[in-house]
């Protein structure tokens, strides 16, 4: 079955329907049955409790709680390398931008103004730059972190479909990641601007900021932008800066040459496909 076909399905689902459902359901404090649904999930998806902060599955009171679950210190040590990869889960793509185009999979590619929200201003900033996409799975960690320090000057949300994010959904459905709810952040830093988008999908109930907190919902149907020039924000290197509530995917944005002149030195143990963890050297 070709990908497009197995995607077809998803266009006729009521996402935002099932999304609003499952993001009212993983908030729900349901005692024993929350209990059971997260033991269940960690049997299903093969979730390492102990490494978690809490590994007690009946602590939790909340399956968005437990989605969301600290480690424990030290569990993520961070590696001496320029840019740290931000989350645990897979590699979808990475590697540089032509033009304005970001690769997704084999015959598809979208642009960085479509990504941010339309801001031709911003997506020039990374003509020519670099990008990686990363896949959380269910069973990952699924708090997000500082690749390098920065100070936030942007926040966009930017409304639109919910369309999965596995693998096969990347191959089937043109420009997906500029097609779905995002949250674009935007940073800067010692070297330059860059940027770290929140991708939603199907059942991903919320996505939250250490900043802001959650995000969505609301969903008022149109683009909505913070700005932190008088209150600003600024994270270290390996710090925490927002979570998926149901996971999903990250993509971000450097310019050219923003670690010296030539191609982003990224990780050469990376590969699409690829397992990878907090902490570890994403390029650099």
């Amino acid at each position: 079955m070709s990908d497009r076909l197995a995607v077809l399905p998803q266009y006729l689902l009521p996402k935002q329907a099932l999304t609003q459902l499952a993001g009212w359901g993983a908030s729900a404090r349901g005692g024993g049955l929350t209990t059971s649904v997260i033991r269940w999930f960690v049997g299903r998806y093969g979730v390492n409790m102990a490494e978690a902060a809490e590994p007690d599955i009946a602590a939790y009171p909340t399956f968005n709680e437990f989605f969301t679950r600290a480690l424990k210190p030290g569990a993520r040590p961070l590696t001496d390398a320029a840019l740290l990869c931000p989350v645990d889960g897979a590699i979808s793509q990475f590697g540089a931008i032509a033009g304005d185009q970001i690769f997704q999979a084999k015959g598809h590619s979208y642009s960085t103004r479509a990504l941010v929200g339309g801001d031709a201003a911003l997506a020039d900033s990374f003509q020519d730059g670099a990008f990686a996409t990363l896949y959380l799975s269910p069973r990952d960690y699924h708090r997000i972190h500082m690749p390098t320090a920065g100070r936030l000057t942007r926040m966009i949300h930017v409304p639109g479909a919910l369309f999965s994010v596995n693998p096969t959904t990347a191959r089937g459905v043109p420009g997906l990641f500029a097609r779905n709810e995002r949250v674009v952040c935007v940073f800067e830093s010692e070297r330059g601007p860059w940027v770290l988008v929140l991708v939603g999908a199907t059942i991903v109930g919320s996505m939250a900021t250490v900043w802001h907190g959650l995000v969505n919902p609301p969903r008022p149907g149109q683009v909505r932008e913070w700005r932190y020039d008088e209150a600003p924000v600024s994270l270290g290197r390996g710090a925490e800066m927002g979570r998926f509530l149901l996971g999903s995917t990250v993509v971000l944005l450097f310019p050219r040459d923003y670690l010296g002149s030539g191609p982003m030195p990224f990780n050469p143990a990376w590969q699409p496909g690829g397992a990878i963890r907090m902490g570890e050297a994403m390029a650099g």
